[in-house]
Order: structure tokens, then sequence, then C-alpha cells
């Protein structure tokens, strides 16, 4: 045998660390436990003073609200009050008002039949104005138809007059030798040939003068007259030209062309023929040509 299987192993020695190890935890846990308690002493500390203070907030919350609800019912009541109040004067006021409207309807029924009656009156007074009116426009009607009739027969018998006028003017030839129109003699036939319309008629009267004088497109100058013959001198210009007309008598057509005139003659009838004065018409054609 070996030496090496002879050797043993010493036994090893318990620690004197365990001990202290096992107080180390107790001291521990005690210390925990002490924590523990004084930590849920807090709690409990907490706890209550909470308790305390909700106590405290459902005890104002009960008040405020008792307050709030005494409050309101006080408020619904005087409202309730208001109300009842406010009815009873909306049915007076209704009331009275339901009178007043019958007075002021009333008032105006009055108002309105015053209205008509007036209105009536006047309509009336106006009819009595126009019925006057009427009766007094068919008496201004009837003088008026009166005065038609009147005028009526005046004009047939001025036409008739007219047309015997007419039927004794005479055509007669001129100085010219060409058949004149119908001549007038004096005022009266004049006017009916003016009437007539056939000829355009522009009244005569020249006196003796130095210079021509004009009388429509044409322009004469007298020279002499004698009175006892009936007769006259003058000169006609027209045209640029000069015609003389001499010992010429008493209704006798004086003939001269003039451009306008186309193939008519004018003719220049003197009526009355006075000291250094004559007095007459010239005629000339409706329809001029255009120079």
């Amino acid at each position: 045998m070996t030496p090496s299987s002879n050797y043993q192993q010493p036994e090893p020695q318990r620690s004197s660390v365990m001990p202290a190890l096992v107080a180390g935890a107790i001291i521990a846990l005690v210390a925990a436990n002490i924590y523990l308690y004084v930590q849920i002493d807090h709690v409990r500390t907490d706890v209550a003073q909470m308790q305390e203070k909700l106590s405290t907030e459902l005890t104002n919350l009960r008040d405020a609200a008792n307050v709030t609800s005494e409050a309101q019912k006080r408020h619904l009541d005087t409202l309730r009050e208001e109300l009842d109040a406010a009815r009873a004067q909306a049915r007076q006021a209704a009331s009275q008002g339901k009178s007043e409207a019958q007075a002021y309807a009333d008032q105006k029924v009055r108002a309105l039949e015053a209205e008509q009656a007036k209105v009536q009156q006047q309509v009336s007074s106006e009819i009595s104005t126009v019925k006057s009116s009427v009766q007094a426009t068919d008496a201004k009607v009837t003088g008026v138809s009166n005065d038609v009739g009147t005028v009526r027969n005046q004009v047939t018998q001025t036409q008739s007059q007219l047309d015997k006028t007419i039927a004794d003017l005479k055509s007669v030839r001129g100085d010219m030798g060409v058949q004149s129109g119908l001549i007038a003699t004096n005022a009266n036939e004049l006017n009916a040939l003016k009437l007539k319309g056939e000829r355009n008629y522009i009244d005569i009267k020249l006196d003796k003068t130095k210079k021509p004088q004009k009388f429509g497109d044409i322009a004469l100058q007298l020279k002499k007259t004698d009175i006892k013959k009936g007769q006259f001198s003058l000169t006609v210009l027209a045209d640029d030209k000069t015609t003389e007309k001499d010992n010429r008598t008493i209704n006798e057509p004086v003939q001269f062309y003039v451009a306008r005139g186309g193939h008519t003659p004018y003719e220049l009838v003197i009526n009355k023929v006075a000291k250094n004065e004559i007095v007459g018409y010239l005629a000339t054609p409706k329809d001029q040509a255009t120079r």
C-alpha cells in the first residue's frame, strides 16, 4: 500500500459565520416588521383623515343641496305666484281690451256711416250738377245744330252764288291771240276764281315809279295811264327779258310767257285804271315748270 492510499482528508470545520447570518436575518426581519407597522399606521391615519374629510364634504353637500332645494322651491313658488298674477292681469286686460276694441269698432262704424252719408250727399250734388250740365249741353247742341243748319244753308247759297258767278265769267283771247282762262272783272269774281283754284292769283296794285315792282317771279313798271280811254302802258321784266305792253285796256288779258309757265302764258288783268295807278291781278299756271 502506498502512502497516498493511507491518506485521509481532514473533516471540514464548522464555520462561525452561520450564526452571524441567522442573527442578521432576524434583525432585518424585525426591522421590516417595524417599518411595515409604521407604514400601516400611517396608512390608517391617512385613511381616517380621508374618511373624516369625505364625511365633512358629504355633510356640506347635503347642506348645500338642502339650501339649493329650498331656494329652488322658493323660486318656483315665486314663479307660480307671478304666473297666477300674470294670468289674472291678462284676463283683466283681455276683458278691458275687448271693451276698448268694441268701443273703437263702434267709433269707426259711426265715422264710416258719416263718411258714406257725406259721399252720398256729394254724389247727389254732382249728379244734379251733371244733369244741369247735360241739359245745358243739350241746349247748346240744339243751338249748334241750328247754327250748323244755318251755315249749311249759307254754304249752299254761297256755293250756288259762286257757281253762278263762275258761270258768268268769260274766257276771251289775250293780246297775244291765246285763249285766256276765265276773266274776273271785279273783286267778287276774283274771289270766285281763287276759290275755284285752277290757277295762282296775285293781287296787283301798281303805281307809276322810277323802278319796277316785284310781283311773284316777275317785275312790272307802270309807264302811263289814260283814265278816259281806260288804257295803260307798262313794262314786263321776266327771265331777264323786257317786254313792252302799250295801250292795253281794262279787263284785257295781257299775256306773256315765262320759263316757269311752260307753254301756258302768264296773264295780267287790270280792272281799274286811275291817275298813275292800275289795280287788278296776275294769273299764273298752277303747275309750273322747274327752271
